[in-house]
Protein backbone atom coordinates (compact mmCIF):
# COMPACT_ATOMS: atom_id res chain seq x y z
CA UNK A 1 0.00 0.00 0.00
CA UNK A 2 1.27 3.48 -0.87
CA UNK A 3 1.71 5.46 2.34
CA UNK A 4 4.65 7.71 1.50
CA UNK A 5 3.88 11.08 -0.05
CA UNK A 6 5.99 13.67 -1.87
CA UNK A 7 5.02 17.14 -3.09
CA UNK A 8 6.94 18.74 -5.99
CA UNK A 9 6.89 22.53 -6.31
CA UNK A 10 7.98 23.65 -9.76
CA UNK A 11 8.82 26.99 -11.32
CA UNK A 12 7.29 26.91 -14.81
CA UNK A 13 9.60 29.74 -15.88
CA UNK A 14 12.48 27.26 -15.69
CA UNK A 15 12.32 25.30 -18.94
CA UNK A 16 13.70 22.12 -17.42
CA UNK A 17 11.42 22.13 -14.36
CA UNK A 18 8.54 20.14 -15.88
CA UNK A 19 10.85 17.59 -17.45
CA UNK A 20 12.73 17.05 -14.18
CA UNK A 21 9.46 16.86 -12.23
CA UNK A 22 8.23 14.08 -14.51
CA UNK A 23 11.50 12.22 -14.07
CA UNK A 24 11.39 12.51 -10.28
CA UNK A 25 7.72 11.52 -10.21
CA UNK A 26 8.37 8.38 -12.27
CA UNK A 27 11.34 7.26 -10.18
CA UNK A 28 9.66 7.90 -6.84
CA UNK A 29 6.40 6.26 -7.82
CA UNK A 30 8.41 3.16 -8.72
CA UNK A 31 9.65 3.34 -5.14
CA UNK A 32 6.08 3.47 -3.79
CA UNK A 33 5.92 7.22 -3.18
CA UNK A 34 2.70 9.00 -4.08
CA UNK A 35 3.76 12.22 -5.80
CA UNK A 36 1.87 15.43 -6.53
CA UNK A 37 3.11 18.34 -8.66
CA UNK A 38 2.20 21.99 -8.05
CA UNK A 39 3.38 25.12 -9.82
CA UNK A 40 3.15 28.73 -8.66
CA UNK A 41 -0.13 29.05 -10.56
CA UNK A 42 -1.87 26.55 -8.26
CA UNK A 43 -3.44 27.55 -4.97
CA UNK A 44 -1.39 24.85 -3.35
CA UNK A 45 -2.39 25.84 0.20
CA UNK A 46 -5.92 24.60 -0.51
CA UNK A 47 -5.01 21.22 -1.96
CA UNK A 48 -2.05 19.90 0.02
CA UNK A 49 -2.29 16.14 0.61
CA UNK A 50 -2.03 15.06 4.23
CA UNK A 51 0.82 13.15 5.87
CA UNK A 52 3.53 14.40 3.52
CA UNK A 53 6.99 12.95 4.00
CA UNK A 54 9.03 15.48 2.00
CA UNK A 55 8.74 18.27 -0.55
CA UNK A 56 10.90 19.10 -3.54
CA UNK A 57 11.57 22.62 -4.77
CA UNK A 58 12.49 22.70 -8.47
CA UNK A 59 13.63 26.19 -9.40
CA UNK A 60 15.63 28.81 -7.56
CA UNK A 61 15.52 30.44 -4.15
CA UNK A 62 12.11 31.96 -4.93
CA UNK A 63 10.62 28.50 -5.36
CA UNK A 64 12.03 27.48 -1.98
CA UNK A 65 10.45 30.55 -0.38
CA UNK A 66 7.08 29.63 -1.90
CA UNK A 67 7.39 26.06 -0.63
CA UNK A 68 8.54 27.13 2.82
CA UNK A 69 5.41 29.15 3.58
CA UNK A 70 3.28 26.08 2.83
CA UNK A 71 5.37 23.21 4.19
CA UNK A 72 7.25 25.05 6.95
CA UNK A 73 4.24 25.25 9.30
CA UNK A 74 3.59 21.55 8.61
CA UNK A 75 7.19 20.64 9.61
CA UNK A 76 7.70 18.92 6.25
CA UNK A 77 11.33 19.06 4.99
CA UNK A 78 12.11 20.47 1.54
CA UNK A 79 14.84 19.28 -0.81
CA UNK A 80 15.86 22.33 -2.88
CA UNK A 81 16.96 21.47 -6.43
CA UNK A 82 18.54 24.47 -8.12
CA UNK A 83 17.57 25.04 -11.77
CA UNK A 84 18.90 28.57 -12.09
CA UNK A 85 21.97 30.50 -11.08
CA UNK A 86 23.76 29.65 -7.85
CA UNK A 87 21.36 30.20 -4.96
CA UNK A 88 21.88 30.74 -1.26
CA UNK A 89 19.23 28.21 -0.21
CA UNK A 90 18.62 26.20 -3.38
CA UNK A 91 21.93 24.39 -3.76
CA UNK A 92 21.33 20.79 -4.91
CA UNK A 93 22.26 20.32 -8.62
CA UNK A 94 19.68 18.44 -10.72
CA UNK A 95 22.17 15.62 -11.24
CA UNK A 96 22.39 15.03 -7.48
CA UNK A 97 18.73 15.04 -6.46
CA UNK A 98 18.41 11.24 -6.22
CA UNK A 99 21.65 10.86 -4.28
CA UNK A 100 20.50 13.56 -1.86
CA UNK A 101 17.05 12.00 -1.58
CA UNK A 102 18.61 8.62 -0.79
CA UNK A 103 20.67 10.23 1.97
CA UNK A 104 17.52 11.80 3.40
CA UNK A 105 15.64 8.50 3.21
CA UNK A 106 18.46 6.76 5.07
CA UNK A 107 18.58 9.48 7.71
CA UNK A 108 22.06 10.56 6.63
CA UNK A 109 21.29 13.91 4.96
CA UNK A 110 22.19 17.14 6.70
CA UNK A 111 19.03 19.02 7.69
CA UNK A 112 19.35 22.75 8.22
CA UNK A 113 16.82 24.26 10.62
CA UNK A 114 15.86 27.75 9.46
CA UNK A 115 14.07 30.40 11.46
CA UNK A 116 10.72 31.55 10.03
CA UNK A 117 8.61 34.54 11.06
CA UNK A 118 4.89 34.71 11.77
CA UNK A 119 3.34 38.02 10.74
CA UNK A 120 -0.05 39.37 11.80
CA UNK A 121 -1.76 42.70 11.15
CA UNK A 122 -4.01 44.13 13.86
CA UNK A 123 -6.51 46.79 12.80
CA UNK A 124 -8.57 48.32 15.57
CA UNK A 125 -8.23 45.24 17.76
CA UNK A 126 -9.13 42.86 14.94
CA UNK A 127 -6.72 40.56 13.14
CA UNK A 128 -7.01 41.24 9.42
CA UNK A 129 -3.98 39.31 8.13
CA UNK A 130 -1.93 36.28 9.11
CA UNK A 131 1.08 34.96 7.22
CA UNK A 132 4.61 33.63 7.56
CA UNK A 133 7.92 34.10 5.77
CA UNK A 134 11.35 32.52 5.49
CA UNK A 135 13.26 35.56 4.21
CA UNK A 136 11.69 38.82 5.29
CA UNK A 137 8.69 40.98 6.01
CA UNK A 138 8.89 44.42 4.38
CA UNK A 139 6.75 47.44 5.21
CA UNK A 140 7.06 50.07 2.49
CA UNK A 141 5.24 52.81 0.65
CA UNK A 142 2.97 51.57 -2.10
CA UNK A 143 3.92 54.54 -4.29
CA UNK A 144 7.22 55.89 -5.53
CA UNK A 145 9.53 58.01 -3.34
CA UNK A 146 7.10 58.20 -0.42
CA UNK A 147 8.30 58.26 3.19
CA UNK A 148 6.75 55.81 5.63
CA UNK A 149 6.21 56.83 9.26
CA UNK A 150 6.61 53.90 11.65
CA UNK A 151 6.98 53.40 15.40
CA UNK A 152 8.89 50.23 16.30
CA UNK A 153 9.05 48.30 19.57
CA UNK A 154 10.63 45.02 20.64
CA UNK A 155 8.74 42.93 23.18
CA UNK A 156 10.76 40.50 25.29
CA UNK A 157 9.58 37.09 26.41
CA UNK A 158 8.68 38.54 29.82
CA UNK A 159 6.38 41.09 28.19
CA UNK A 160 8.66 44.10 28.63
CA UNK A 161 8.70 46.48 25.67
CA UNK A 162 11.71 48.33 24.36
CA UNK A 163 10.97 51.37 22.21
CA UNK A 164 13.33 51.26 19.25
CA UNK A 165 12.21 54.64 18.05
CA UNK A 166 10.37 56.37 15.27
CA UNK A 167 11.44 55.65 11.71
CA UNK A 168 11.00 57.95 8.73
CA UNK A 169 12.22 55.98 5.75
CA UNK A 170 11.28 54.33 2.47
CA UNK A 171 10.30 51.34 4.54
CA UNK A 172 11.41 48.76 7.06
CA UNK A 173 12.79 45.24 6.54
CA UNK A 174 12.47 42.64 9.28
CA UNK A 175 14.68 39.79 8.14
CA UNK A 176 15.61 36.30 9.25
CA UNK A 177 19.23 35.10 9.03
CA UNK A 178 18.26 33.22 5.83
CA UNK A 179 16.94 36.49 4.40
CA UNK A 180 20.00 38.48 5.45
CA UNK A 181 21.57 37.94 2.00
CA UNK A 182 18.47 39.24 0.20
CA UNK A 183 16.79 42.64 0.31
CA UNK A 184 18.29 43.40 3.72
CA UNK A 185 21.93 43.22 2.63
CA UNK A 186 21.09 45.34 -0.44
CA UNK A 187 19.76 47.95 2.01
CA UNK A 188 22.99 47.93 4.00
CA UNK A 189 22.17 45.23 6.54
CA UNK A 190 24.58 42.64 7.95
CA UNK A 191 25.01 39.07 6.68
CA UNK A 192 24.14 36.58 9.41
CA UNK A 193 24.88 32.87 9.67
CA UNK A 194 21.66 31.18 8.47
CA UNK A 195 21.24 29.05 11.60
CA UNK A 196 21.57 31.86 14.14
CA UNK A 197 18.63 32.78 16.36
CA UNK A 198 18.41 36.46 15.51
CA UNK A 199 16.29 38.96 13.58
CA UNK A 200 17.46 42.01 11.64
CA UNK A 201 15.48 45.27 11.79
CA UNK A 202 16.69 47.35 8.86
CA UNK A 203 15.30 50.73 7.75
CA UNK A 204 15.30 51.36 3.99
CA UNK A 205 16.95 54.69 3.07
CA UNK A 206 16.15 56.35 6.42
CA UNK A 207 15.51 60.09 6.47
CA UNK A 208 17.78 60.30 9.55
CA UNK A 209 21.18 58.69 9.03
CA UNK A 210 21.26 57.75 12.73
CA UNK A 211 18.65 55.05 12.03
CA UNK A 212 20.82 52.00 11.44
CA UNK A 213 20.15 48.25 11.20
CA UNK A 214 19.64 46.51 14.54
CA UNK A 215 20.02 42.79 15.29
CA UNK A 216 17.80 41.49 18.11
CA UNK A 217 17.18 38.05 19.65
CA UNK A 218 14.68 35.94 17.73
CA UNK A 219 12.50 35.37 20.80
CA UNK A 220 11.51 39.05 20.84
CA UNK A 221 8.35 40.18 19.06
CA UNK A 222 8.73 43.15 16.73
CA UNK A 223 5.71 45.43 16.94
CA UNK A 224 5.45 48.13 14.29
CA UNK A 225 2.80 50.83 14.24
CA UNK A 226 1.88 52.66 11.05
CA UNK A 227 1.55 56.11 12.52
CA UNK A 228 -1.86 57.80 12.31
CA UNK A 229 -0.17 60.72 10.52
CA UNK A 230 0.77 58.42 7.62
CA UNK A 231 -1.08 59.63 4.52
CA UNK A 232 0.38 57.73 1.56
CA UNK A 233 -0.48 54.07 0.99
CA UNK A 234 1.61 51.44 2.79
CA UNK A 235 2.21 47.83 1.78
CA UNK A 236 3.29 44.72 3.67
CA UNK A 237 5.27 42.21 1.58
CA UNK A 238 6.36 38.73 2.67
CA UNK A 239 9.31 37.09 0.90
CA UNK A 240 8.73 39.43 -2.05
CA UNK A 241 5.76 37.24 -3.04
CA UNK A 242 2.78 37.95 -0.75
CA UNK A 243 1.39 41.46 -0.37
CA UNK A 244 -1.16 43.03 1.97
CA UNK A 245 -2.25 46.71 1.94
CA UNK A 246 -1.89 48.50 5.26
CA UNK A 247 -3.71 51.46 6.76
CA UNK A 248 -2.63 54.18 9.19
CA UNK A 249 -3.01 52.91 12.73
CA UNK A 250 -2.30 49.28 11.78
CA UNK A 251 -0.06 47.25 14.07
CA UNK A 252 2.20 44.70 12.42
CA UNK A 253 3.33 42.01 14.87
CA UNK A 254 6.27 39.88 13.80
CA UNK A 255 7.37 36.93 15.91
CA UNK A 256 9.39 33.77 15.61
CA UNK A 257 7.44 30.83 14.21
CA UNK A 258 7.19 27.93 16.66
CA UNK A 259 8.89 25.47 14.29
CA UNK A 260 12.07 25.68 12.24
CA UNK A 261 11.86 25.16 8.49
CA UNK A 262 13.67 21.94 7.56
CA UNK A 263 15.92 22.38 4.54
CA UNK A 264 17.63 19.26 3.18
CA UNK A 265 21.31 19.46 2.16
CA UNK A 266 21.40 23.26 2.34
CA UNK A 267 23.51 23.54 5.45
CA UNK A 268 25.55 26.50 6.65
CA UNK A 269 28.66 25.30 4.79
CA UNK A 270 26.76 25.32 1.51
CA UNK A 271 25.63 28.83 2.45
CA UNK A 272 29.20 30.01 2.92
CA UNK A 273 30.31 28.43 -0.35
CA UNK A 274 27.50 30.26 -2.15
CA UNK A 275 28.34 33.47 -0.31
CA UNK A 276 31.99 33.27 -1.30
CA UNK A 277 31.11 32.59 -4.93
CA UNK A 278 28.48 35.31 -5.24
CA UNK A 279 30.56 37.98 -3.49
CA UNK A 280 33.80 36.97 -5.14
CA UNK A 281 35.64 36.35 -1.88
CA UNK A 282 39.05 34.81 -2.40
CA UNK A 283 40.00 31.61 -0.65
CA UNK A 284 40.40 27.90 -1.01
CA UNK A 285 37.83 25.28 -1.80
CA UNK A 286 36.93 24.50 1.80
CA UNK A 287 34.08 26.35 3.50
Amino acid sequence: MVNKKVLLFINNKKSEANLLAEQIQKILENRCYETNIFSFEHEAEKCIPGNLNIGFSLGGDGTVLFASRILGPLMVPVLPVNLGTLGFISVVPPSQWEETFNQWEEGKAIISGRLMLDVTVDRGGRQVFLGCCLNDAVISAAGIAKLVRLEVEAETGSGDRINLGSFRSDGLIVSTPTGSTGYSVAAGGPIIDPEMNAVIINPICPFTLANRPIVVPSDERIITLVEPEQRSAVLLTLDGQVTEPLESGDRIIISRSPNLFKLVASDRWAFYRALRTKLGWSGGNNA
